[in-house]
């Protein structure tokens, strides 16, 4: 096709992304003149379901969000449910929530790392495929996975969508001994994450750089996970209380899930690449040793670097989950009573793939009102077309099979829960 010719370049089915949805990129004139990520999975009303429910149900009917970051959904909410209700936990439980998704990221990170991101640098269409020339590679993610898996198993009650969270603590918590078993595979895990990073540093990355505004939570003293501020790298530091007076979502007609921007500003990108950028230097001595050996550094702007981020926060979550292993003692009681109110909260943690809002209004009766919740994939959704506006006019000349390698590989540095984003009530479209 010449150069004032109108080329479509269409993904129909996006590979090794979490969910579905497709590529639409239009070319005009030798121009970039459009550029969709339709997520067309069905809204699945979660927000619906939940209300009228008692907010006691709430952790384990949105842990069924997603079978990848279930806790992250559970997080956020008994923070926004405690918040509302005016509860303060006890801190060996606060201790036990932030190693539960120490597990979490461990187990998503490592699925990410080697099995949906790292085919793309290497060359091969997939996992099973690149397994075949790099064995010990993919064993040792699934290592990793194996570490991650059983921290949920233990505290969650079980791997996939666990049980034992609760509003006011856990159902059951374990005994120290039962943590502490878990201090061998979490130690072979670290050694297998340091070695992770070594092993992406050395991956070849475009020159790709945007000028992001990176937002994720920022705690004082601490690696941010369950708690934090709201910041960003252009100013912005608010409770997650004001969330809604700073971030807006509207709906564009190609997508299920809803466009996220900071109010006036625009698009902003959450994850393991903002979290790091912005809390750098909360990460554990092994993670910053690692990213210097691997010569990472912020301010960093490339999103194909991302998949380094992601190692360093494997490092990160091995290191603290032994530490949280070695100090952890039991709590009093495994969970509080907790009296309704009618009340209104909300909450923001770090699910693997980013910032995660959730808010809910609570009747006296105990019962939802209304919830409201904003996945990381929906904050990103708009910032993924803006890198690929960016990216696609220097690749116009390529051939179109490099063109949509390198299209689907930009979707894949933000590690797309598609399935999560697709969230919201009600679908208004308006065609001419």
């Amino acid at each position: 096709m010449s150069r004032t010719g109108t080329r479509t370049i269409k993904v129909d089915y996006l590979a090794r992304v979490e969910g579905e949805g497709s590529l639409y990129l239009k070319i005009q004139g030798g121009r970039l003149r459009d550029v969709q990520l339709k997520i067309f999975e069905p809204p699945r009303m979660f927000e619906a379901f939940l209300r009228g429910r008692h907010f006691s149900e709430v952790p384990d009917i949105v842990a069924r969000i997603c079978g990848i970051c279930p806790v992250a959904y559970q997080m956020s909410a008994v923070h926004a449910i405690e918040g509302a209700l005016g509860i303060a936990v006890d801190p060996a439980v606060r201790l036990l929530r932030r190693l539960l998704y120490c597990g979490e990221w461990i187990e998503s990170h490592a699925l990410h790392v080697f099995f949906l991101h790292a085919p793309d640098f290497l060359g091969y269409q997939d996992a099973l495929e690149m397994a075949r020339d790099h064995r010990a590679v993919v064993e040792r993610a699934l290592a990793l996975k194996k570490a991650g898996n059983q921290l949920v198993a233990l505290l969650g009650g079980r791997e996939i969508h666990p049980v034992a969270v609760a509003v006011g603590g856990f159902y059951k918590t374990p005994s120290r001994k039962e943590v502490r078993a878990l201090r061998p595979a979490l130690e072979q895990a670290l050694e297998v994450a340091l070695e992770t990073v070594r092993f992406v540093s050395g991956f070849d990355f475009p020159p790709f750089e945007q000028d992001y505004e990176f937002v994720a939570l920022s705690h004082p003293q601490e690696y941010p996970m369950n708690e934090g501020r709201i910041v960003s790298n252009r100013g912005l530091d608010v409770d997650a209380a004001e969330y809604e007076d700073h971030f807006a979502e509207h709906q564009v007609r190609h997508s299920h899930a809803l466009h996220s921007v900071i109010r006036v500003r625009g698009s902003y990108m959450v994850g393991p690449l903002a979290r790091i950028n912005l809390n750098f230097d909360r990460l554990t001595p092994a993670a910053r040793q690692a990213a210097a050996e691997a010569g990472f550094a912020p301010p960093c702007r490339n999103p194909f670097r991302s998949i380094v981020a992601r190692a360093l926060e494997l490092v990160f979550a091995c290191e603290e989950g032994l530490r949280l292993i070695e100090s952890y003692e039991p709590p009093a009681r495994p969970r509080l009573e907790v009296e309704p109110r009618a009340a209104t909260g909300q909450a923001a943690t770090e699910a693997p793939r980013g910032l995660l809002y959730h808010r809910y209004q609570i009747g006296a009766d105990g019962l939802i009102r209304l919830a409201k919740i904003v996945p990381p994939t929906s904050q990103n959704q708009k910032r993924i077309e803006d890198d690929l506006w960016g990216l696609v006019p220097a690749l116009l000349d390529r051939p179109e099979p490099e063109i949509l390698w390198k299209c689907e590989q930009a979707v894949r540095n933000y590690d797309p829960c598609i399935s999560c984003a697709t969230h919201f009530l009600r679908l208004t479209v308006d065609r001419e």
